[in-house]
Order: C-alpha cells, then structure tokens, then sequence
C-alpha cells in the first residue's frame, strides 16, 4: 500500500477540514488538504501524501448550492481513486433542511459513489461528543448537554439544534430511510447492516468507534464507501488500522500572533476575554462596517510594535449582531485578515468561528494545507502553501479550546 491514497475527505467548512487532517497526520498518514479541488497537477505535488482532503463551505450553504457544486466535487473523489471517502461534518452535526443540509450530502453521495446505505457516524468522543440510543450529547462550559439543550447550539445564529435524536433530525433533511444503530447492538457482537438507506451509529468511546470503523470497511458494497460523520469516525478508523507513531511537531516559535475572530460561542468569548488581559491588543469590529479600514490601521500599528491582537465580532452569544449575509461579512474579515498579514509581516495567525474562516481562509489565495502541530484535539497548527511567504495558520471551531487557547498558539515552538 506504499504511496497510495488510502483515504480522501470533504470538510463541509475549514475548521472541520484541518480537524480531519490532524486526526490523520498525528497518527503517522501522511496527509494534505486542498483549498479547492485539486486536479492532477497539484497531487503530483503532495505525491508523498497517502490521504487527500478537500476543505469546503457546504455547511453554510443551501440545498441548491449542493445539489450544483457537490456532485463535481465527490466526482474529483471519486477519480482520486480512495476505497474510504468521508463527507467530514461539525460533530455537534448542527445543520437545517435549509442550510448545511447533510440529509443533501448523503443523497449526493449515494448518487455518485453507487453505495446502496450510507453510514453516519457524528460521535467524537475526544471532543466531547456522545451519540446514545441516537441523542447527541455534548460538552458545554459546565458539563454535559443533549444538544438541544446545549448553551451554545440550541442557540446557534445559523442552525440552532432543537432535537437530540439524530434520526429524527435526519429525517427532516432527506426522504431516504433512517436506521440506528445502538451501542448495545454495537457491542454485542452480533450486529447485523440494517435494511437501510442510511445507517446512523451511536458512539460513547473511542473503542466504539474504531469497532464502528471495522464494520463499514469490513462493509463494502462498491469500489468506493462513502460515509458520513465528524472526526470521531476518523480518528476510530486511526485506530482500526491500528497506525502507530506521531508526527512530531515541526513548529518554530513566533513573538506575536493575530486572531480573527467571527464566532459568537462562549468558549471563544472566554479566550478573547483571557487574553485581553494577558496584554493582546483588542479590537471590536463593527459587522457593518463597509472596509474596517480604522481596525486594519490600529492592528497593523500594533503588530508593527511586536504586540499581538485580537479582531473580534462580538463576545458571546448576547453581543452577536444577526447579519443577513454572514458569507459577505466573512468575506470582508477574510480581505481585512489580508491587508493586515501584509503589511505587517505577521507568521501566525489563528481564525476562529467555522464559517468565518471559510470564508476568510478563501481570501488568502492559500491553495493548501499541510499539518505542522499539534495543539488542541480539533485545532491543529497548519502550514500553509501558495502563500507567498512563511505562514501558519489555525481554524478554530468556536467551541474548540482551553480560555488560555489563542495565548497557547502564540506561545507554541517545537524544533525548528
């Protein structure tokens, strides 16, 4: 299996995109991920690479944007040749009939990898992330929610989740037929693939995953199975392949870091919040503000001094302001996080909120991205390539991080 691609992905945003690439790079897979579908030329670039990923904006997007943009996408999968593919989504599996849709996704799938049932598996028990008996459950600042009842996602700006029950929810985005899996059908040693179009699995701990990852590669109807689910699922195929090594961290240490931040979560409100204090330079933008030309000036000032800074939309969920048209927004944060990495020189850079730095990240005219460190589950230090001098990134998931996260980036420097 030496130099083949053994495993290919579409992250449905950035953040979750660099989460399955460091599920996969930490665990010896040597892997890249692409900023946009990447055609014969660019593999032959990454040709050391045994794993292929595609970071993606469907979870922001309508069914009409899917239906249009996913089939050549999944088709560029598919001619990439991979026995495992893997529609990556958020593993608080936040999404509407509306927007993100993955009930879509599956349909898509289905379509053009030929796969009779699709498994979906959202559970990420290393993020805090469980699926019993089809309720999602997940951690929040003090403890554990069923997801409807999550602080942050019941009250999510674009797809707040009002049910638990994965199927149910499920069955909202698609017509096709929803099975469960439970975990005590999963460990009692007789499991059976239901008469399903779609195969749901609960997950409590990391063993049920890569249980749940033998059984789907173990299940194999076409050349290529295509699955649905969070890192959860790949980090438990990591472990049925039972890959063993870590790559060790490539970093060099930097003296200032710039944040944008987009995401109105408690847990990116705490970690601005903590490293205000810490001596970051904070700046508030205004979400209707046409250029940010006066934030671009102060950051750009302040960088310039050797300071780090931090550009945020809102602190917390009671300071959001509702935007129409977040892409634009992001879009704009995105030309801002530009101009200021130019003209101030700035190596490190972390963006935090999941559409935010899809679209931000878009704006850089990076082309890839490769894994350089470890720092949180979900969060990885990525180098980035097309960029036309040294740059490394962050993109942060708005739940994803300790309060002392953005001055844990900046402090980060392993062997040069």
């Amino acid at each position: 299996m030496r130099g083949e691609i053994v495993f290919s992905f579409y992250g449905d945003d950035f953040t979750g995109s660099t989460d399955a690439l460091e599920a996969l790079s930490v665990n010896g897979v040597p892997s890249v991920l692409f900023l946009r579908p990447p055609n014969a030329s660019d593999l032959c670039k990454f040709s050391g690479c045994r794993a292929v990923g595609i970071a993606g904006e469907s979870r922001s997007r309508p069914p009409e944007w899917m239906r249009r943009e996913l089939p050549a996408i999944f088709e560029c999968l598919r001619q990439i040749g991979a026995p495992l593919v893997q529609y990556k989504v958020c593993s608080t599996f936040d999404s509407s009939p509306d927007t993100g849709s993955i009930g879509c996704a599956i349909e898509i799938g289905q379509q053009v990898f030929h796969n009779r049932s699709v498994a979906v598996v959202p559970a990420a028990p290393l993020l805090g992330r469980h699926v019993v008996f089809g309720n999602l459950f997940a951690t929040g600042a003090d403890g554990m929610y069923r997801i409807d009842r999550h602080p942050s996602m019941r009250s999510h700006p674009i797809t707040p989740m009002d049910e638990s029950d994965l199927r149910i929810h499920l069955g909202r985005q698609t017509s096709r037929r929803v099975a469960g899996v439970n975990l005590l059908d999963l460990r009692d040693g007789s499991f059976q693939w239901p008469d399903a179009d779609v195969v749901l699995f609960d997950g409590l701990e990391p063993l049920d995953l890569a249980e749940t990852a033998r059984l789907i590669s173990e299940h194999r109807e076409a050349p290529q199975t295509f699955v649905v689910g969070s890192s959860g699922f790949t980090y438990g195929l990591m472990d049925y392949w039972r890959v063993e090594g870590e790559v060790g961290a490539s970093a060099c240490a930097t003296d200032r870091l710039l944040v944008l931040a987009g995401s109105c979560s408690q847990a990116t409100e705490a970690q601005i919040r903590t490293a205000m204090r810490d001596g970051f330079h904070g700046i508030r933008l205004n979400p209707v503000d046409a250029d940010f030309a006066v934030a671009a000036e102060d950051a750009i000032g302040q960088l310039t001094t050797g300071r780090s800074v931090i550009l945020y939309s809102a602190l917390g969920a009671g300071d959001c302001i509702q935007i129409i048209d977040r892409p634009s927004l992001s879009a704009r944060m995105g030309k801002l996080l530009r101009r200021i990495i130019e003209a101030s020189g700035v190596t490190r850079v972390v963006v935090a909120g999941g559409d935010t730095s899809t679209y931000a990240a878009r704006e850089l005219g990076i082309t890839a991205l490769t894994f350089a460190a470890p720092l949180t589950r979900g969060a990885p230090l990525c180098r980035a390539h097309g960029w036309p001098g040294e740059l490394e990134m962050v993109l942060k998931g708005g739940q994803i991080g300790s309060e002392r996260f953005f001055e844990e980036v900046l402090d980060y420097g392993g062997a040069p």
